[in-house]
């Protein structure tokens, strides 16, 4: 199966997007960031405007005083910093609220989201061929499209603002200087507040498309979530073989124990459990091993070798071999006929009974 985008018929898995976002591939609309800063850097500069006018007209008092009093000296460049400060108390508050927003709109699309990979250079990028094949891609039609759209409404916009304000505009030139400022600054935040509402609108539309975009680009084709899954839970024929060699481990260390049992129920080539009984250590007899066919066969022949008797009962091995683990007590259920073959056994053995 391919894995061209006609094949991504899965969703995308945890992992994957757990991937992407290392990669720096996050869902985000660039224009909804435009949106926020646009809109919190005009109001910011409305906020100002009393401040800013305050200091310009205290710079323009300040240069006429200078020429008035002849005391202008453009070597000590007085003038020059004064500038400066009033330049930078005007505009840092607002280049601060710009970095601000522009740092919450896209933190809070990617979740703040950080990733290393994602500020690398990439050479790849600088292949003319992939660039041109980009030129030609859905995203670039979108934002030609979305471009497009922006200026009409500018253009629509202002058209509008326009021929609405024609009149008191040509009004403000009877006016004084500043209050034809404030009606002109008036009319410009119309225009704005009716642009910022137009781009929201723009924005919104982009954030479902880059979402839907998003979620289209990670989806999965089933040989992929195939071979994630491999990835994730290990090679099948690898962990066969580790839990190959985890019994065989196990089954070693189990025949090494074989040799300290009291006794074997068997059933008779099928079913094997090796038990014993230690007062000092546990208050019931316990399992020290047990098997199925080939085992069974291997646990009776190392308890022969080393003289471990052995009783074929087939009820009682069956029913020892599903309910008790290695190394664990026998159930209470099976007391009386365990014990009675310990008797058995001992009784044989050298006609004592244990403690």
């Amino acid at each position: 199966m391919g894995n061209d985008g006609a094949d991504k018929t899965e969703e995308p898995t945890s992992h994957k997007i757990s991937e992407a976002r290392k990669e720096g591939n996050v869902c985000q609309s660039k224009d909804v960031a435009t949106v926020v800063m646009l809109l919190g850097v005009f109001v910011m500069v409305r906020l100002m405007l009393p401040t800013i006018y305050n200091y310009i007209v205290s710079m323009f008092r300040y240069v006429l005083d200078c020429i008035a009093h002849s005391e202008y000296d453009p070597i000590s460049g007085t003038l020059f910093y004064r500038f400066l400060v009033y330049a930078l108390v005007c505009s840092l508050p607002i280049l601060l609220v710009a970095v601000v927003l522009a740092v919450l709109s896209h933190g809070v699309q990617t979740r703040f989201n950080y990733s290393k990979k994602a500020t690398k250079v990439k050479f790849s990028k600088l292949n003319p061929i992939s660039g041109v094949k980009k030129l030609f891609s859905l995203n670039k039609v979108v934002e030609v499209i979305k471009n497009l759209l922006k200026i009409s409404i500018l253009i629509i916009l202002l058209y509008f603002v326009i021929n609405e304000k024609l009149l008191p505009i040509a009004r403000t030139l009877d006016m004084l200087p500043f209050n034809s400022t404030l009606m002109l600054l008036g009319f410009v935040w119309d225009l704005i507040i009716r642009v910022v509402i137009a781009f929201s609108l723009i924005a919104f539309l982009d954030y479902l498309y880059q979402k839907w975009k998003y979620h289209k680009d990670l989806m999965m084709t089933k040989q992929e979530v195939k071979d994630e899954m491999k990835m994730l839970d290990g090679d099948p024929q690898v962990k066969n073989k580790m839990k190959q060699k985890h019994r065989e481990m196990t089954n070693r260390r189990m025949m090494q124990e074989v040799p300290q049992a009291d006794v074997i129920i068997r059933n008779p080539t099928h079913v094997a459990v090796a038990l014993k009984y230690d007062p000092d250590r546990h208050g019931a007899p316990y399992v020290v091993a047990k098997g199925l066919d080939f085992i069974a066969l291997k646990i009776v022949e190392t308890g022969e070798e080393h003289d471990v008797p052995w009783i074929e009962n087939k009820p009682l091995a069956r029913a020892l071999y599903a309910s008790c683990e290695i190394g664990q007590e026998i159930p209470v259920d099976y007391y009386s006929a365990v014990a009675e073959l310990l008797v058995f056994i001992y009784r044989q053995k050298n006609g004592e009974l244990p403690a």
